[in-house]
């Protein structure tokens, strides 16, 4: 499925909150601290699949967000935790970039 504008504003206020996120964790107004909020910054992304959009930090998984109707379990635009590289947990949402329920991202994944 292709990925909307609506989903592309979405995604970045997900990226957003994962930035909001490392620079709490990384708090301190240093040369180092700065460089290390830069590049995690820098290293945000994201690649369209088929049924979901993984969402990348520097390499990695960090979580998957539903990109199409068709899921029996879950709804389009819903956070899933990622349970490996291309897989995400399908236990539960962990919310919905859609709707703005982003309160269980965290730079490290979704809670």
């Amino acid at each position: 499925m292709k990925i909307t504008k609506e989903m592309t504003d979405a995604i970045a206020k997900l990226h957003e909150a994962m930035k909001a996120d490392y620079n709490r964790f990384m708090a301190g107004d240093d040369p180092i601290r700065n460089d290390m909020r830069n590049e995690y910054a820098n290293s945000l992304g994201y690649k369209a699949g088929s049924k979901y959009i993984a969402i990348r930090t520097g390499g990695g998984a960090h979580s998957f967000i539903v990109n199409t109707d068709a899921d029996k379990k879950f709804s389009y635009g819903d956070i899933l935790k990622a349970a490996g590289y291309n897989a995400p947990a399908r236990n539960f949402a962990r919310g919905n970039v859609l709707d703005g329920s982003l309160e269980c991202v965290r730079w490290t994944g979704a809670c």
